[in-house]
C-alpha cells in the first residue's frame, strides 16, 4: 500500500485510520514476562516450590516458606534448629531440607542423619542426600549410609533415567552406577574440575555447570559444552534447571540466562532479579520461575497478552503516574527505588517536546480508534503546549517546562558563576550561556516558568502541532493551532532566525541562522540538523495556516542560503558529532517535509535526506524509526524487528541502572558513538534499561539506580503510528494485563 493511498504530498492527513496493509504486523498472543522480588535478608542459597504452590527458600539461617499468593517469608524451623541450608527438593508430597544439621522433611529433623546434607536427588527408590560425611539412600522409612568414594566437596547429585547418580564436587564430577564409580576431571572430559551443579535437558542431555560453564553429556559421553563464547554471560555457573517448554535456565553471577535451543536470553538487574548473584531455580505448577539469589527470591510469571493489551496496560500506568498539571507528561520521581506505590511530579528540560509526543500518540490513537477519550487526552496536552507560549507573557517565546509556585524543588534552579569559572567554562564551550535566574513567575503568580528553551523544544512542538491540526483539531479550534504556530515561528524569524529569550539574547541552542550555521564554524556540527528544522518548522506553519510569508522565508532558505544542500546528509555520522538526540530531532523534522511538500525535487532532495538518516537506524530495532520511515515512503522495513521489540519491551518502566559491562558474552566497543562505551552488538530490549529514543541503544551501562519511572509514551507512540498507518493490525483488547 503507497502512502499516497491516504497522505497526499501537501495535504492533510487523514482523520480516518488507514486499513491494514497485507504484511501488517498480525497482533497475535505472544508470552510477557513479569518480574516480582521477594527480598530475604542475607539472601537465598536455593529455592524450591511445593505440591501446593507454596515457595521454600534456604538461607543462612534456615527455611523459610512464602505461601502461595502472599508476600511475607515464614520461617520454618524452630529458632534452636536455625543455620544454613544448602539444598531444597519439592516431591508430590513433601519439601526436604538438606540443612547444616541433617536432613529435614518439611519442618521435622529426620532422625539418624545429623551430618551436613549439601545436595538432594529424587530417584525412583527414594531420596538420596549427600554431604561431606557421604551418602544416604532413602529405603521406605528407613536410610541406608554409603561412606564417600569421591570427593567430599558436594555441590550437587542427580538420578539418570538409567539408575545412576551423577555427583558435582569441587573436584570432579563423578556418575555412579551400581557399585562402578566414573570420574570426570580432566580438561577433555569436562570444562573444569570445579562443579556445582547439575540438571538434564529435554532430551535427555546432562548439563553439568560450574566453573568455566556448562559442560553437556549424553550417554555418559562429552558432546558439547556452552561458555561465553557460546553465550553465556559469565564462566561462574551456579545452577541448571529445565523450564516450560524445555528451555534450559542457567544461573550465574551475572543473572540468569536462557537456551531455547537456538539462542540465549538474559535475565540481568533489579528489572528481572533482587541481585545478579544467581544460586538456584525453580518452577512453578504455572511456569513460574523461582530464582534464589544473594538478595532473596525473584519470581519471572509468565503471561499471554496481545500488543493491544499491553499498549492499555501502557496507557493506564502513563495517566496513573505521568500526568502532571497543567498536562504535562513525562516520568516520575520515586522516593525509594523500585516502590511505584509512592510517586512525586518532576520537571524536566524537555517537557514541551515529550508532552508533544504524547500528545501525538494520543492524535494517531483517535485517527485509528475514534475513541473519545484520545482526542480529549490531546487537546488537553495542546492546551499545555499553547500554555508554554502564553505564560511567558511574550508574543511568541515558549517557556521549556512549567511547575506548579508552591514546589520547593526543581531542576537548575539557578547558577552564578565567578569570573574565573566562567573563563573554565568558555574555554570549553564558547557556545555556553549564564542564566543566573532561569524560573520566572507567571502573571498570575501560580506558575514558575523555565527559560533557555532548546532547538529541541521547538521541534517537538512543531512536530506536534502539524499533527494535533491534522488528525484532531476541528472548527475554531483549528484556528488556535493556527495563531498558536505563527506567534511562535513569527518570533523566530523577527529575532533574525534564532530564538531570543527574554534578555533580548539567543537561547544556548536556539539557534538556525544562516550567518551561524553556514559561516560560524562552532556550530558546524549542528548545520544539517538545524537546517532541516527550520524548513520543517516553515513548512508546517505554511501548511497550517496558508499564509504565503512562510513559503517564501522557506524558499529563501532553502535556495538563496543554501540550506538546501545542508540538508541533503543532514544527519552527521561523524562519531564526534553523532548523538541519538539529533536522530530523534530529525525524525519530528522529516514528516512536515515529506508530507506537505509537493515540488518533486524537494521532495527526492528529502527522501534522500530521509535515506541516509535511516540507514543506521534501520538496525537498531527502533520501531519509531521504522513506522516514520515507513509512513514517509509506503514502506514496510523491518517489520520483524519492529515487532520485536514492542513485544520483547519489558512492562517494568523503573529506571533501573543496568550494567552490561559485566557480561563476558559480548566485547565493549567505541562505536558508534565515541565518548560512549557500548556493547558489540545491539541487545534486546529486555536485557536493557528502560528506552528513550533520544538514547543511545548500544550504551553498556543505563539506568538511574530506580528512582525514577519512565513514562511509556516510548513504546505507546510507536504502536499507534502503527495502528494508525496500518503497519499494526488492530485487535480488540481482551481484560488486560
Amino acid at each position: 500500500m503507497n502512502i499516497e493511498s491516504f497522505v497526499r504530498p501537501g495535504e492533510a492527513l487523514s482523520r480516518e485510520a488507514a486499513a491494514a496493509r497485507p504484511d501488517a504486523i498480525a497482533d497475535t498472543s505472544f508470552v510477557q514476562e513479569r518480574h516480582t522480588p521477594y527480598a530475604i535478608r542475607g539472601g537465598a542459597r536455593a529455592v524450591a516450590v511445593d505440591a501446593g504452590g507454596n515457595v521454600w527458600a534456604g538461607t543462612a539461617t534456615g527455611t523459610y516458606r512464602l505461601a502461595c499468593g502472599k508476600m511475607r517469608w515464614a520461617a520454618m524451623m524452630p529458632k534452636s534448629e536455625r543455620g544454613p541450608v544448602f539444598a531444597l527438593l519439592a516431591d508430590d508430597k513433601d519439601v526436604w531440607v538438606g540443612a547444616w544439621n541433617g536432613l529435614y522433611r518439611g519442618r521435622r529433623k529426620v532422625a539418624g542423619i545429623d551430618a551436613p546434607i549439601a545436595a538432594l536427588a529424587k530417584t525412583p527408590d527414594g531420596v538420596v542426600a549427600m554431604g561431606p560425611d557421604g551418602l544416604w539412600r532413602q529405603a521406605g522409612d528407613t536410610w541406608r549410609h554409603e561412606p564417600s568414594r569421591w570427593a567430599r566437596s558436594i555441590r550437587a547429585v542427580s538420578a539418570d533415567p538409567d539408575g545412576g547418580l551423577w555427583i558435582a564436587t569441587g573436584n570432579g564430577l563423578y556418575r555412579l552406577k551400581d557399585d562402578a564409580l566414573r570420574l570426570y576431571q580432566d580438561e577433555e572430559a569436562i570444562l573444569s574440575s570445579d562443579v556445582s551443579c547439575l540438571g538434564f535437558d529435554a532430551s535427555g542431555a546432562l548439563w553439568a555447570g560450574g566453573f568455566g560453564g556448562v559442560t553437556v553429556y549424553r550417554d555418559c559421553e562429552r558432546v558439547g559444552h556452552f561458555t561465553p563464547r557460546e553465550g553465556l554471560p559469565s564462566i561462574y555457573v551456579h545452577a541448571v534447571a529445565q523450564g516450560p517448554g524445555g528451555a534450559m535456565w542457567v544461573g550465574t553471577d551475572r543473572g540468569v540466562a536462557r537456551y531455547d535451543g537456538k539462542s540465549w536470553s538474559l535475565r540481568h538487574s533489579r528489572r528481572w532479579l533482587v541481585d545478579d548473584d544467581v544460586r538456584g531455580v525453580a518452577f512453578g505448577a504455572d511456569g513460574t520461575a523461582w530464582i534464589a539469589t544473594a538478595a532473596g527470591v525473584s519470581a519471572i510469571a509468565r503471561g499471554s497478552t496481545t500488543l493491544a493489551d499491553k499498549a492499555g496496560h501502557f496507557h493506564g500506568v502513563c495517566m496513573q503516574r505521568h500526568v502532571r498539571a497543567p498536562w504535562l507528561v513525562e516520568r516520575c520521581h520515586l522516593p525509594v527505588a523500585g516502590d511505584v506505590s509512592r510517586w512525586e511530579p518532576e520537571d524536566d528540560d524537555n517537557d514541551g517536546s515529550y508532552t508533544a509526543l504524547y500528545m501525538i500518540m494520543e492524535c494517531f490513537r483517535y485517527a485509528a480508534t475514534r475513541e473519545p477519550d484520545a482526542k480529549e487526552n490531546a487537546r488537553k496536552a495542546f492546551e499545555s503546549l499553547r500554555f508554554l507560549q502564553t505564560v511567558t507573557g511574550t508574543p511568541g517565546f515558549v517557556a521549556r517546562t512549567v511547575i506548579p509556585v508552591t514546589w520547593s524543588k526543581m531542576h537548575d534552579p539557578g547558577e552564578r558563576r565567578t569570573p574565573q569559572e566562567w573563563a573554565r567554562i568558555r574555554i570549553d564551550d564558547p557556545r555556553d550561556k549564564c542564566v543566573e535566574q532561569r524560573w520566572l513567575p507567571s502573571a498570575d503568580g501560580q506558575w514558575l516558568w523555565k527559560r533557555d528553551t532548546s532547538s529541541d523544544e521547538i521541534t517537538g512542538h512543531f512536530y506536534g502541532y502539524h499533527f494535533y491540526y491534522d488528525l484532531v483539531a476541528e472548527g475554531a479550534e483549528r484556528d488556535v493551532v493556527r495563531d498558536l504556530a505563527r506567534r511562535v515561528m513569527d518570533h523566530i524569524i523577527d529575532g533574525g532566525y534564532v530564538l531570543k529569550d527574554i534578555d533580548g539574547t539567543h537561547t544556548r541552542w536556539g539557534v538556525w541562522a544562516p550567518e551561524r550555521l553556514n559561516d560560524d564554524p562552532d556550530w558546524a556540527a549542528d548545520r544539517g540538523n538545524n537546517s532541516l528544522e527550520i524548513l520543517s518548522y516553515l513548512k508546517t506553519t505554511y501548511h497550517i495556516t496558508g499564509d504565503e510569508k512562510y513559503e517564501r522565508e522557506y524558499c529563501r532558505l532553502l535556495f538563496d542560503c543554501g540550506y538546501a544542500e545542508n540538508v541533503r546528509h543532514a544527519k552527521s555520522y561523524a562519531p564526534a558529532w553523532r548523538t541519538h538526540i539529533d536522530d530523534e530531532l530529525l525524525m519530528m523534522a522529516y514528516p512536515a517535509l515529506l508530507l506537505y511538500e509537493t515540488d518533486p525535487a524537494l521532495r527526492a532532495l528529502y527522501r534522500e535526506s530521509l535515506d541516509h538518516w535511516y540507514k543506521s537506524l534501520r538496525n537498531e530495532w527502533n520501531p519509531l524509526a521504522n513506522f516514520t520511515y515507513g509512513l514517509l515512503t509506503g514502506e514496510n522495513p523491518q517489520r520483524e524487528e519492529s515487532a520485536g521489540f514492542l513485544r520483547d519491551a519489558p512492562l517494568d518502566l523503573v529506571c533501573w541502572t543496568v550494567d552490561n559491562t559485566r557480561r563476558e558474552d559480548i566485547q565493549l566497543v567505541r562505536a558508534p558513538i565515541w565518548d560512549l562505551l557500548q556493547t558489540n552488538r545491539l541487545l534486546p530490549a529486555s536485557e536493557r534499561a528502560v528506552v528513550r529514543w533520544d538514547k543511545n541503544p548500544w550504551m553498556a551501562i543505563q539506568g538511574e539506580d530506580g528512582r525514577c519511572e519512565w513514562c511509556p509514551v516510548f513504546w505507546l507512540l510507536p504502536y499507534w503510528m502503527g495502528r494508525y498507518a496500518g503497519f499494526i493490525q488492530a485487535r480488540e483488547r481482551s481484560e488486560g494485563l
